[in-house]
């Protein structure tokens, strides 16, 4: 019992450290942006740093599932607290001079590292915002469908959860000059529907991860692990 005690505390960290480093990783790349040509349908026009995000709303879909409400919440905000560390440093590396012979120099460091106080405060809020209306989203419908209906929950609270992450944080960055009004629109509808694409396609790695987490922990359909 206490091994099994052991091995689920172990895959929460192992869940919670890919959360948090998929977090801190958007934050940091943020500001490359990219095209997309999806089979002649439509061209995205996104930023690198949406890669890893989805990657968050999927690890909190299934702490969620299999160890309920308080432990993702617990999720998410170790990585408002890991992004608010992440500032710090990047803010402290921005200000120490640079030498003579350092391969990157003050002003390129700056270049690329000088808008992520503000590109992270606007994530973050965009982030915070997102993640609790995601949770409370997902178990809205576990509760409303008993446990049944994986599929519902995951796109439902991850695709409305999306919207209001991009939305949220294409307002603040347009706000603070980071990024032009006049892309507002296309990347707004770049990022959501990439978003709900993303949604789609890792429903079947939910219901795997699920599955698979269930079995080998004995759980029942509406068991979770590490109560309390």
């Amino acid at each position: 019992m206490k091994s099994k005690q052991r091995q689920a505390e172990r895959l929460y960290l192992i869940l919670a450290a890919l959360f948090i480093a998929s977090l801190v990783a958007g934050n940091l790349i943020f500001q490359k942006f990219f095209t997309w040509d999806f089979f002649g349908i439509y061209t995205f026009e996104i930023s690198v740093g949406i890669l890893p995000y989805p990657i968050t709303f999927l690890i909190t879909d299934v702490i969620s599932e299999i160890y309920g409400k308080k432990r993702a919440n617990e999720v998410v905000l170790s990585g408002l607290f890991a992004t608010v560390f992440l500032l710090g440093i990047v803010y402290l590396a921005d200000a120490v001079p640079a030498t003579s012979w350092s391969p990157i120099q003050n002003e390129t460091f700056h270049e690329v590292f000088g808008f992520t106080a503000i590109a992270v405060s606007a994530s973050m809020t965009a982030y915070l915002l997102a993640q609790l209306i995601d949770i409370r989203i997902y178990h809205f419908w576990k509760k409303k469908t008993k446990g049944k209906h994986l599929w519902l929950r995951n796109n439902a609270s991850t695709m409305f959860s999306q919207f209001i992450d991009t939305l949220t944080v294409l307002v603040l960055l347009c706000s603070f000059g980071i990024i032009e009004w006049v892309r507002f629109s296309d990347l707004l509808l770049s990022g959501f529907l990439f978003k709900v694409l993303v949604a789609a396609v890792d429903t079947p790695l939910l219901y795997a991860a699920v599955f698979g987490i269930r079995k080998y922990f004995k759980l029942g359909l509406n068991d979770e692990l590490l109560k309390g």
